[in-house]
């Protein structure tokens, strides 16, 4: 089983006059023939926190988390074998019949990204291949649009069948992680501070920019 994680940093508000609304919204995927080392990372990572910081289910937050334990799960994951893509928009510049839409646009942009990993020929083809999101939207019609969309874009475009889930970080650990590199590229852009980003910088496949 070959898998694909995914999360997403920012929001989806267009809203700029609001103090919360991000100016950048960035979605990543980690790809990996092999889950159980990241899977290990996680929970490595959780056992070394003090017992007041463990009261948020099990699950690790980068926003959350103290410096040394973003670093420290950063480094780990650098060293495993996965491969990075990621996708960032400047939100000012998204058409604005796709701001209206944002179940649309979410839907669009993770298609390129998985789009790309097709074509680059990331994931082995005979194996199966499952995506896992992580879980934002509690709405069951729109998580089953998602699911729908994907499978079908990729099944046509590709030939190739790839299971896709919504779980929890919670549900499945590897999320944990992708959680920490989306947060981390997010504040490259957002905050113009890059100093996680460098830790995974080189496991990187592919980082590019929709609507400039």
């Amino acid at each position: 089983m070959a898998y694909i994680f995914l999360d997403e940093s920012g929001d989806l508000g267009f809203n700029f006059s609001k103090k919360r609304s991000s100016q950048y919204f960035v979605i990543t995927l980690i790809v990996t023939e092999d889950k159980r080392p990241i899977e290990k990372i996680v929970k490595n990572t959780h056992r070394t926190l003090k017992k007041k910081h463990k009261q948020r289910g099990g699950t690790l937050h980068c926003y959350h988390e103290k410096p040394v334990t973003r670093l420290r799960l950063l480094r780990k994951l650098a060293e495993k074998d996965i491969k990075i893509m990621t996708v960032y928009m400047n939100k000012k510049k998204v058409y604005t019949k796709l701001q209206e839409e944002k179940d649309v646009l979410y839907n669009y942009v993770t298609n390129i990204l998985l789009d790309r990993i097709c074509s680059k020929k990331l994931l082995p083809i005979n194996k199966p291949i499952c995506l896992i999101a992580s879980r934002k939207e509690t709405n069951k019609f729109l998580n089953l649009n998602f699911k729908n969309y994907l499978s079908n874009q990729i099944k046509n475009n590709h030939k190739i069948d790839v299971e896709v889930e919504i779980k929890t970080p919670y549900e499945e650990k590897s999320l944990q992680a992708v959680d920490f590199v989306s947060w981390s590229i997010f504040r490259k852009y957002e905050y113009q501070d890059g100093a996680y980003y460098e830790v995974f910088k080189s496991k990187i496949f592919e980082e590019n920019i929709l609507f400039k």
